[in-house]
């Protein structure tokens, strides 16, 4: 999930979990989600609830600096084990480079977390360097789309459930790639199973549940377009397009267009797959095996190279005119109605 920089997520929440602490954690990068997650992750472990009342410091960068966090890192613990300084906002901290000198004999019963986030700290530092050799400097990055239904999937089964793929997919699809929304959304459907609110006895989320409980139309819906454009289904695709057109509420231009161009970038990529299989086209354009033979293999039976070629010049030319490109705005529906009958004829 997370960039590889000598260690992952998972390997730190195992660490964790085993009860191996280290002195300092950076942890850094674009993606908040891990950052959060891995800093309450150690907090939770590393203290009982009793403990934190004397032993957990939480700093705000605006409003502390470098200085201020090591006096408190050098502070011992109160009837506990250890202490946790928590440094947020890490990113603002000034006079941070103090640290390095901290970091060289730093205190074992001190786990200090920073927290610095839309952003990375210089790897060519000598604060990095310490922060290695003390303890972990943790890269978290935005995953990218085609990631997403893998950091569901994951999510689910640690809730011990599973989910129907085109659910997975419907989901990724009108969330993208916001982790922290995915996720809240995924915890709603997970309740919403506890309670008994899906299929009797079931531990599978599926479309319907989907719908019911986020009010995403499994029916009506880019991932569905795309299914019906796949196969050139015309009744199918005009429904869906008449549907968005209808509830302009449930309707953003520019997600579907997204979605559409990944879809037929993939398309134009499989044609040059060495391997032709279901297999094989998965593992080229990386995705699933259900992926390739849902909406790619049947693709390209119905599609040549350089129809697709001229597809994804529409779907620019759909964007472009989308956001008043040649002074001329057409609504948003119109605008969908007349690509994809560019693309069916």
């Amino acid at each position: 999930m997370a960039k590889k920089t000598g260690i992952t997520y998972e390997e730190i929440v195992r660490q964790v979990q085993a009860g191996v602490f280290k002195p300092v954690y950076y942890l850094m990068g674009e993606e908040s989600y891990y950052i959060d997650r891995v800093s309450e992750y150690i907090v939770q472990k590393a203290l009982t609830e009793d403990e934190k009342d004397f032993n957990l410091t939480i700093l705000y960068g605006p409003q502390t600096t470098g200085e201020e966090v090591v006096n408190a890192a050098k502070r011992y613990p109160m009837m506990a084990e250890r202490q946790v300084v928590l440094v947020r906002e890490a990113q603002t901290l000034e006079h941070r480079e103090v640290l390095a000198f901290y970091l060289q004999k730093p205190l074992l019963s001190t786990v200090l977390i920073l927290c610095h986030k839309n952003g990375t700290l210089d790897r060519r530092t000598k604060l990095a360097t310490e922060i290695q050799n003390a303890g972990i400097l943790f890269e978290s990055r935005k995953l990218y789309e085609r990631e997403l239904p893998s950091f569901v999937n994951a999510y689910v089964r640690r809730k011990r459930l599973e989910i129907a793929p085109d659910a997975c997919q419907i989901l990724c699809e009108h969330v993208g790639a916001d982790l922290n929304r995915l996720a809240g959304e995924l915890d709603k459907l997970v309740l919403a199973i506890q309670a008994g609110q899906g299929a009797a006895n079931s531990t599978r989320i599926d479309s319907q549940l989907i719908q019911d409980h986020i009010g995403i139309s499994k029916d009506y819906n880019a991932f569905e377009l795309v299914s019906a454009l796949a196969l050139k289904d015309v009744m199918k695709a005009n429904r869906i397009v008449k549907y968005f057109d209808s509830n302009p509420k449930n309707f953003a231009l520019q997600p579907v267009l997204a979605t559409l161009f990944r879809f037929y970038t993939n398309l134009m990529l499989a044609f040059y797959s060495p391997v032709k299989s279901e297999e094989g086209i998965a593992a080229w354009l990386e995705l699933s095996v259900w992926q390739a033979r849902r909406d790619v293999l049947p693709a390209m039976r119905h599609y040549t190279a350089m129809q697709v070629f001229n597809i994804l010049d529409e779907i620019r030319k759909t964007d472009a005119a989308s956001k008043g490109v040649g002074g001329q705005k057409t609504a948003d529906g119109d605008l969908l109605k007349e690509l994809v009958f560019r693309i069916l004829h």
